[in-house]
């Protein structure tokens, strides 16, 4: 198998303009933040947005973008929990109405940022494959309707066969709000930006420890008053302590070759939606720049005990079965060839949202757990973090997604045993299986599993 880097359409097709520097020597900052990911540069970009006089350096183990940041599938969603009527769930009606605004408001200021980062404001398809996941669909769109978010639409098979034409589609609903987006083309936007505030961002410098207002690397010390950690599905590698509250994931994808006009005008496709179908381990898909398929998969995998390395990265079973699914769904495009391949970590969490917190005594701040939807969450994230590593008042850091940590999971060996469970049942359900005992009391205890 390649590596990521060649094998991940996003990282394998980036211009670096920038050749990669590494900390060398000892610093001082106001703010450290480890992590040169979307969570880590966000928080740089509010930093100094909120104080351009904050001294604030970035640390990267490998490039920019490396982790999960840069190997998704840039869907962009208006939700900051997985569905309006998960936020209801977690955290009552007036807050779930709180973060549909929120949402809509933080994609408009995106959209705004990253006009030349291949952002289209395509909105999403959620497509049903079958009559349980359409009226699923249906009662998700009633939610979001009542919570105030206009723009949701309910298609009928034809319908939605006339926008993208697969012979699965049993129906569909619009979901306004986000689109697609190069994600690293959004990262090296980023990079550009915090550089041009004066943040210094250090690449290919491996974090070793983070202590109370010191952050220490093979090259050099970053003394700071404030550490931020910013490193996601990776955060275990540095404080274990965190794994009570997430386990780490991998998903996989695959990237085609462009399409010709032929086979475009066979799929139609023409208003460019980002698409999920409503299966609990669904597919998600999307158009490029240039009009190659993106295909993935949710049925994300963990590999114990919580692994997040380089032996991670391909699943050829993965691949397989994606290919499986995407000429189930468009048998005329079944001669398509898939020449990238790649899988990404993801931090998931029980509730299926961010979670924040702090360590030693309050010095260090962190924030991860995005379950999949990071590109719109993290840019809120790093509002929030900048604003508590300032002390800065803000209606966002009151929020109950903030002040709350989600319900947290077993240690191993129950953990995997619980992942394999889970699966089980899953994978049950979407066969169209009735619930069992299992993912009843999941629900009744308010907890999802999924990516």
């Amino acid at each position: 198998m390649r590596p990521i880097e060649q094998s991940c359409f996003w990282l394998a097709t980036r211009p670096r303009c920038v050749a990669p520097v590494p900390l060398a020597g000892n610093c001082r900052a106001d703010v450290a933040v480890v992590g040169g990911g979307f969570t880590g540069l966000w928080t740089a970009f509010f930093l100094k947005q909120l104080d351009p006089a904050c001294e604030v350096v970035v640390l990267e183990k490998g490039v920019t973008g490396y982790g999960g940041s840069g190997r998704n599938a840039g869907i962009v969603s208006n939700c900051i929990d997985h569905s309006h009527a998960a936020a209801v769930s977690h955290f009552g009606r007036e807050e779930a109405a709180r973060l549909a605004r929120l949402g809509i408001e933080n994609i408009d200021e995106l959209a705004a940022f990253a006009v030349d980062c291949d952002f289209e404001r395509t909105g999403q398809l959620h497509v049903a494959l079958t009559a349980r996941q359409m009226d699923d669909l249906s009662r998700g769109a009633e939610v979001a309707s009542r919570l105030g978010i206009d723009g949701y639409r309910t298609l009928s098979a034809a319908q939605a066969r006339a926008e993208i034409d697969s012979p699965l589609y049993q129906g569909a609903v619009f979901v306004p709000g986000g689109g697609i987006i190069n994600p690293v083309k959004l990262v090296d936007k980023l990079a550009r930006q915090i550089r041009e505030l004066g943040v210094k961002l250090f690449e290919r410098t491996a974090v070793s420890a983070v202590e109370r207002q010191a952050v220490r690397t093979p090259g050099g010390t970053v003394s700071a008053q404030k550490v931020i950690l910013a490193t996601d599905a990776y955060s275990h590698h540095l404080f274990p302590q965190l794994l009570a509250r997430f386990i780490p994931l991998y998903d996989y994808i695959l990237v085609s070759e462009p399409l010709t006009e032929a086979q475009l005008r066979c799929v139609g496709w023409r208003n460019r939606q980002g698409v999920l179908d409503g299966r609990t381990f669904f597919n998600y898909y999307r158009l490029t720049a240039d009009n190659r398929i993106l295909w993935g998969t949710s049925e994300a995998v963990y590999y114990p005990p919580n692994r997040v390395d380089e032996g991670c990265d391909h699943s050829q079973a993965h691949y397989d079965a994606l290919l499986a699914s995407f000429r189930r769904h468009f048998p005329p495009l079944a001669e398509l060839a898939f020449p990238y391949a790649w899988g990404g970590p993801i931090a998931s969490t029980t509730r299926l949202t961010p979670f924040f917190g702090t360590l030693s005594g309050g010095s260090i701040i962190y924030a991860l757990g995005y379950t999949g939807h990071g590109i719109g969450s993290t840019r809120l994230a790093g509002k929030i973090l900048a604003h508590l590593a300032l002390a800065r008042p803000s209606e966002l850091t009151g929020l109950r997604l903030v002040k709350e940590k989600p319900f947290p999971y077993p240690p191993e060996p129950l953990r995997w045993l619980a992942v394999q469970a889970v699966t089980r049942s899953l994978r049950r359900l979407d066969r169209g299986e009735k619930p069992g005992l299992l993912l009843a009391a999941l629900d009744a205890l308010k907890i999802g599993f999924s990516s």
